[in-house]
Formats: C-alpha cells, structure tokens, sequence
C-alpha cells in the first residue's frame, strides 16, 4: 500500500511538472516582413531591448516594442534572451533612467498590438509567442554568437 501511495506522488508530481512546462511560452523575436535583417543573435537581441544598442547589425534603426509586465510572454523573452528577471530587468531600467542614459522599450498589451506596431513601422523589432506567428510578420532564427 505505500509503494502504491509512493507511486501516485510520484505521477502527480510529474504531471504538475508537464502541465507548467505547457504553460511556458515558446517566445520568438519577429520583424517586419520588409526588414532586411535575416538572424540575430541572442546577445545582439539582448543590446536592443536592454538599451544598449538601437541598431541593426546592418546599421539600420531598430525600435524595440516590449510586452506589459503582467505577460508571460515577456518573462519568457527576458529570461531566455538576456538572463534578467523581472525584477533585475526593473533594477536595469531604474539605473538607466536615473542616469539619464535611456528609456525603456514602449510597452503595448499584447503580441497582436506587436504585429500591429511592426507593421506600422517596419524598423520595429518585437516579440510575440510563437504560435502568433502569421505572415503580418517574420520570425527571425536565432544565429550562432
């Protein structure tokens, strides 16, 4: 009887384990379909959002668009291409803003506004999950750093 027991916390405790993994978004930078830029890197993601670059590769503009605190699309974004939690990404932007070196990216409440956003302006560079793909945008593959 207790094998029996031990063997259901042990199902129950894969299958909490299964079910957050489902949860997590499968985040993917996109761009404007026009945009030239074909791959970036995850450190050269990172420089835009961060506000350390506002250039493509290739020279051209880049304006990031984030996603709302409250997403869990954003914490995946941040968490994958930069490292930073939540709470490290707000320390981040509270020492650039205090030394006057930048503004955090725009924020808007969803990956719909974010295609909406690219296609307004296509040296935008945003982030939505990836089964929100469609061809209003382009998914950039992640290259080699």
């Amino acid at each position: 009887m207790r094998f029996v027991r031990l063997i259901g916390f042990a199902l129950a405790g894969l299958a909490m384990c299964t079910a957050s993994a489902a949860i997590k978004a499968d985040v993917v930078v996109v761009v404007a379909t026009s945009n030239p830029v074909k791959t970036l890197a995850r450190n050269q993601v990172a420089d835009i959002f961060l506000g350390k670059t506002s250039r493509f590769p290739d020279g051209g503009q880049a304006v990031p668009i984030d996603q709302t605190e409250d997403s869990t699309t954003r914490d995946e974004f941040y968490s994958t291409f930069t490292g930073k939690s939540a709470s490290q990404l707000k320390a981040h932007w509270s020492k650039i803003i205090f030394t006057g070196r930048g503004q955090p990216p725009q924020a808007v409440s969803s990956s719909a506004e974010v295609k909406k956003r690219i296609a307004e302006n296509p040296e935008t560079i945003g982030y939505i999950d990836a089964r929100d793909v469609d061809s209003s945008v382009k998914a950039l593959p992640l290259a080699p750093q």
